[in-house]
Parts: C-alpha cells; structure tokens; sequence
C-alpha cells in the first residue's frame, strides 16, 4: 500500500497531516513549514460545509480565531473542504470570493490565502505536469498565512525567488519508487 492509499483510509485531517510531513515537509517544498509544524502552532481543521456561503463562514471564523490567537499558538490554518469544491475550476473561484473576504473585513495585508488541491493546476502547464504536484493535496485546502510570518521567512530564506524552481528540480529527481509512495503513480501513468 502507498502513502496516497494509506491516507484514503484515514481521516481528513490525519491524511492532510501526512501530506505536509511527507509531501510538503518531507521534500521541503516549503522551507518555512517545518518549523511551525514542529512547534504545534499549524491548525488543521474541516470545513464540512455544502455550499461556498458556508464555507466562507467557516472560512470568516477560522481568520476570526487566526485574529484572536497570538502567532506562537496559531502560526497558520489549513482549512480542509471535504464535500464540495472537486472541480478545481470552482475551487478556483473561490480563491477569488476567499481575497475578497480578507478585503471586505480589512484583513489584506494581514492575512493571504495559500492554495492546495488534489487536481491543481498552474496556469500554461499540462495537467500531469510535474510542477503542479507542489501543490496537489489530498482534499482542496484553503491555507490561511500570517504574513508577518511569510516576511519573517522571506527574509531569512536565501533567494526566496528560487523555491518554485528547486521545488520543480526535487520533484523532477524522484525515483519512480519514490513517486509511487508519494502520489500513488507516475504523473501521466494510467492508474
């Protein structure tokens, strides 16, 4: 059994905590997880909502509690949709409904939306392209950063402007083993 079927058998929130240890962590896709991770101030929470009105609720509450929570409790939250939002094109107009929230209660600037989803998709690529997997998660995700965090790990990180194109030369040097483990095939393999 691989990772990607080990998580279908558990629960949202244990499959998404696999994924960034293994997958975000473990390859080091982003230099700035690991520590916040360690600390015990990432929160994994699931939005079971059915439609995008409660889940920008869920979405309101989950900055709300980011707003009322100090940093060394609450560094960043990864909100986990389990029932809607499969479609990465929904998905992706939500991101927009999610930036216009943090607008309209004055959190720009404060807070961003980071985007995760099972069937992501960078704009000009294929869809089994390599580099989109840097952002493939097991359910969509609506990761919320603090952005005084992100500067402070911006500022200590050499080259910052370099992490998508090592992230793309890590993911390029896995072995097919190592791809199996982690995604559960070959992008582009027929499953």
């Amino acid at each position: 059994m691989n990772d990607m079927e080990k998580m279908e058998t558990t629960d949202p929130i244990k499959q998404t905590r696999q994924w960034l240890e293994d997958v975000v962590i473990g390859l080091n896709l982003c230099p700035f997880a690991r520590k916040p991770f360690n600390a015990g101030q990432v929160r994994l929470t699931v939005s079971d909502s059915r439609n995008v009105e409660t889940l920008l609720g869920d979405l309101h509450e989950e900055l709300d509690r980011m707003d009322r929570t100090p940093a060394d409790e609450i560094d960043t939250t990864l909100l986990i949709i389990t029932d809607q939002l499969q479609d990465f094109l929904d998905y992706n107009d939500v991101l927009d409904l999610a930036d216009g929230l943090l607008e309209q209660q004055g959190w720009e600037g404060t807070y961003q939306i980071a985007s995760f989803h099972p069937a992501y998709q960078f704009a000009d690529t294929a869809v089994d392209d390599r580099e989109n997997y840097t952002n493939r998660a097991p359910y969509p995700i609506l990761h919320i950063l603090r952005e005084a965090s992100l500067d402070k790990g911006l500022a200590s990180y050499p080259n910052p402007e370099q992490i998508p194109e090592r992230n793309m030369d890590t993911l390029n040097g896995l072995t097919e083993a190592q791809w199996l483990a982690l995604f559960g095939g070959l992008p582009g393999a027929r499953r």
